[in-house]
């Protein structure tokens, strides 16, 4: 077996070519520490870790990983799988093309903050270290062996900036902080990939099928965590995990064979998305589902406005409210002035033409305006547009929205004489309410990507990145820049109207308090703004994965309060400080923040 070592420069700092670890261990007791603790994390999730069922996951089992015991035990998997191929041990160098330093070190650590706050936890909980079985000691052992044993793994160091001796103490102190983080840059630097094997197509569409499963399992898993314990461990395991693997070069080899075959990955991740109300036993988490992508539909029609055009919208949830109050007034709801009943067609047409109307009537005047000015504008605008709600009650104004009290009781969809509203037996599944609107948001949802895909690699969808980047230049190459931009706003507008549409009949009830600028739950504008943010812009699939994000994890961490924004908000600096481009970026976005050999290959122009 040969050892592989990971010798990665960092992107802004020329190197010694001295190899050394971040700690004084010898680096082949330190890879060999790496390897073995990852194996002694594994065999000590079998061990009992508490003596009593009082916390969650019953840690009290024998032979039987329960609750955090299976996220360490992934850890410590990868740790292990990992070592193995830093050894260049056959049939794991698929695992770490890019080297397995920089990921070994990273699913070390995982591993280690994973199994400490569990250990933590259960001290803090049931009152001491002394309710700990010998599990929960050998755990905190082994990860801590491992992660001690990855920091020891060398890696060439930048060279070191010389003080400037005039240098005030505070100078000299914050020169010192940053040669050492960019010491630690260097430490967790992945290296160049190595070109992959050729594979028959047949073998890359399996490995999609398989990639695709695998995401399928973990959304599952994250979405029915019962407690909190076990959703914040699920957060560690899932954000470091994925990071490992990105350094390994695992994630790069995979977006290589998902660009190659983007239909096929498209049509799966559907498919995969249909399954999902399958692996449910009860409507529960079918109605997280459901309402993850009303919220995901609505950030990628925001996503056509903001992440190819560059109009900064802060106002776009209220396009989604004037669909869902159009459909509502015309649904049969009994506060509806009009007494009207239209089939289920009828009223996606009257929410989409009315957030279309409006999309128009706002952006003709105010298109003319550029960065913060716009900004100001919407924002203006989907105020004017909640408080209007508020008043058309009969009172302050025309009785049309019946006030804050918004349009109740709303009737269940029924379509092509299939009632969303109650229990459906399919192939001896029960699909139930939540699940109906599940997939029949599925199909709106895979009507807006087609429409994102389409219009991005359109003439208009180049005209869009061509404002985006440099308005002045395009417009001297003759774009009619109004035109283009008010094309953006329209089709954005009329997409969050279709979204609405369902949401309508979701809620049962719209009121003007659903469509506010900011809020502690999704949707509203700023969490629109910050799923395109978080997933990338101009993309298709990082809005999609930021909006479930944004969901899900407010709706899983009620239990911190009034700290939750104060914790979304220190994540999402975190996340603009090491990865400014989002989670899934575009080609050009990423090397807008690094240079041409740090920024690996992406799914497409349009991120597809």
């Amino acid at each position: 077996m040969t050892t592989q070592t990971t010798a990665s420069k960092t992107a802004d700092a020329p190197t010694t070519g001295a190899d050394t670890g971040l700690i004084g261990i010898p680096p082949h007791l330190g890879r060999a520490l790496a390897t073995g603790g990852g194996v002694l994390t594994v065999l000590s999730t079998f061990l009992a870790w508490t003596w009593t069922a009082e916390f969650p996951g019953d840690l009290t089992v024998y032979g039987y990983p329960g609750g955090l015991q299976v996220l360490v035990l992934i850890g410590g998997a990868l740790t292990a799988l990992l070592g193995l191929a830093s050894y260049g041990v056959k049939g794991l160098g698929w695992l770490a093309p890019a080297g397995a330093d920089a990921g070994l070190k990273l699913a070390a650590l995982a591993a280690f903050a994973t199994a400490w706050y569990t250990v933590v936890a259960i001290s803090t909980q049931l009152g001491g270290v002394v309710n700990l079985e010998p599990g929960g000691y050998v755990v905190a052992a082994a990860t801590l062996i491992a992660l001690l044993g990855s920091l020891a793994l060398p890696f060439q160091r930048p060279e070191p900036d010389p003080v400037d001796p005039d240098d005030t103490g505070w100078e000299q102190f914050k020169h010192s902080a940053a040669q050492n983080w960019q010491t630690v840059r260097a430490a967790f630097a992945s290296g160049t990939p190595r070109p992959g094997r050729a594979l028959p197509s047949y073998a890359e569409i399996l490995i999609i099928v398989a990639v695709l499963a695998v995401a399928l399992l973990v959304f599952t898993y994250g979405i029915g965590t019962e407690y909190d314990e076990l959703f914040v461990g699920f957060l560690i395991m899932a954000g470091l995990g994925f990071a490992a693997l990105n350094k390994s070069g695992l994630i790069g080899r995979v977006t290589q064979i998902t660009a190659r075959h983007q239909n096929i990955t498209v049509c799966g991740a559907f498919v995969a998305a249909a399954c999902f109300p399958f692996t449910q036993t009860d409507d529960q988490y079918a109605t997280l589902g459901v309402y993850i992508l009303i919220f995901a539909t609505v950030a990628l029609g925001l996503n056509i406005v903001v992440g190819l055009a560059g109009l900064l919208d802060l106002g776009y949830v209220a396009f989604l409210g004037v669909g869902a109050y159009a459909a509502a007034l015309v649904s049969g709801s009994p506060s509806s002035p009009f007494g009207v009943h239209f089939p289920f067609w009828a009223a996606v047409l009257v929410g989409a033409a009315a957030s279309l109307v409006f999309g128009v009537l706002i952006g003709a005047p105010t298109l003319r305006l550029r960065g913060d000015y716009l900004a100001i504008v919407t924002l203006g605008f989907g105020e004017i547009f909640r408080i209007a709600a508020n008043n058309t009650d009969g009172t302050s104004g025309p009785d049309l929205t019946n006030g804050s009290n918004g349009v109740s009781s709303i009737p269940d969809l029924k379509i092509l004489g299939w009632d969303l509203g109650i229990q459906h037996d399919i192939a001896g599944f029960t699909i139930g309410r939540f699940a109906n609107y599940f997939f029949l948001m599925l199909v709106i949802t895979a009507v807006v990507v087609l429409v994102f895909r389409r219009s991005g690699d359109s003439r208009i969808g180049r005209a869009w990145v061509a404002i985006r980047e440099d308005e002045t230049a395009a417009l001297a190459m003759g774009i009619n820049g109004f035109r283009v931009k008010l094309i953006a706003f329209a089709v954005g507008a009329t997409l969050a109207g279709l979204a609405g549409t369902v949401q309508a009949h979701v809620t049962y009830t719209v009121t003007p308090e659903q469509y506010l600028f900011a809020g502690t739950t999704p949707p509203n504008s700023a969490f629109l703004l910050a799923a395109v943010v978080l997933g990338g812009m101009g993309t298709i699939a990082g809005p999609l994965i930021g909006a479930a994000l944004l969901f899900l994890i407010p709706n899983k961490l009620q239990f911190l309060g009034d700290y939750q924004l104060l914790a979304f908000g220190l994540a999402l600096v975190l996340l603009m400080r090491f990865r400014p481009e989002g989670l899934i970026p575009n080609r050009r976005r990423q090397l807008e923040f690094h240079e041409e050999a740090d920024a690996p290959a992406v799914l497409s122009k349009t991120g597809a």
